[in-house]
């Protein structure tokens, strides 16, 4: 049976009852903590603005720095003049054939028994 709120000085009691007033035991620290937050509710509003102030000026530095970065890469469509273009192309048309390799490695004047060639060591 839930407790029936009293009002003050107006129990026929012995005492031994704690007032229950609003919902809250006279004992409490503070009936209104659960508000307090809407004391300094002014600065909570102008820190949660800071932030969101502070976020959207990292995102347009962000922004202006990828920006930035894109203008310094060479593009070559962009940055080269027309008609590289057409030699580009012609470039990655060219190709390296390997023939035969066996053809290849039997005229070979290399030393297959040879070591492994490591830089800075002298034999």
């Amino acid at each position: 049976i839930p407790e029936v709120a009293k009002t003050p000085g107006g129990g026929s009691g012995s005492g031994k009852d704690e007032n229950v007033v609003n919902g809250h035991k006279e004992g409490d620290a503070n009936p209104f903590a659960e508000y307090m937050w809407m004391e300094n509710e002014e600065e909570y509003n102008r820190q949660v603005e800071e932030e969101l102030l502070e976020q959207e000026f990292l995102e347009r530095c962000f922004q202006e720095m990828l920006e930035e970065e894109d203008q310094d890469w060479f593009i070559p469509a962009r940055d080269l003049p027309p008609g590289v273009g057409q030699i580009q192309q012609q470039l990655s048309g060219l190709s390296v054939s390997d023939g035969n390799a066996e053809d290849i490695a039997r005229k070979s004047s290399l030393n297959p028994e040879a070591k492994e060639f490591v830089p800075g060591v002298k034999y």
